[in-house]
């Protein structure tokens, strides 16, 4: 991951941010705003990913910079602000979903990657490939919260273990537990519909 932060297709170091951080504590707006553009793609696509509403997602994302500059004062920058953020962002889609009435029903994915709303970006060449990523990350959306969460920021965000364990405020052996779970789970659910393409299985890049 190294110190390095990509703000809208610019680069600047984790230093040029903790100086953002130290201006946007004084209340400098264009300050803010520079953290909010540096931030707000991977921070949506992480709470859309939690919750599938666009809505929600787009609530809860700017929720979460509301309560983050509300508490910049506690911000220890020992720490990246984007961690602080995805922490944040990740107790109030555990809120947001605690409200919602639980799924009911099985899935069968093999119908649902012919039938499903699959938005998937073409990242292989061959239209087996772009379904297997189909099929393995509508399986992801079935793990638990804890689970998928810790799934989305190893693979998609290529935290560390012990960083997601900061975002997710558990033991970093506890994200690992996690982890192992989750991948038993997705080999479970994908043994019948992936078929002979089960040993290449893998959780990079799909949306």
């Amino acid at each position: 991951m190294g110190d390095r932060l990509d703000t809208g297709g610019k680069v600047s170091s984790a230093l040029d941010e903790r100086r953002l951080i130290r201006r946007a504590r004084r209340g400098d707006e264009a300050s803010r705003r520079e953290l909010v553009d540096a931030h707000k793609d991977r921070l949506f696509a992480f709470v859309w990913r939690l919750l599938r509403n666009h809505h929600d997602a787009e609530e809860i994302s700017q929720e979460t910079f509301l309560r983050a500059f509300a508490a910049l004062d506690s911000f220890d920058e020992q720490y990246r602000f984007s961690t602080w953020l995805f922490t944040i962002g990740y107790r109030l889609c555990l809120n947001h979903l605690r409200r919602q009435p639980p799924l009911s029903g099985g899935t069968d994915l093999s119908r649902e990657a012919d039938h499903g709303p699959g938005a998937l970006e073409a990242l292989a060449a061959s239209e087996q490939a772009r379904r297997m990523e189909r099929l393995i990350w509508q399986a992801v959306d079935h793990l638990s919260p804890q689970q998928k969460a810790a799934v989305l920021l190893f693979y998609r965000e290529q935290m560390a273990c012990q960083e997601i364990a900061d975002v997710l405020e558990m033991p970093a052996a506890t994200v690992k537990s996690h982890l192992h779970r989750a991948r038993a789970k997705l080999r479970e659910m994908l043994w019948e519909p992936l078929g002979e393409q089960r040993p290449q299985i893998r959780l990079s890049g799909a949306s």
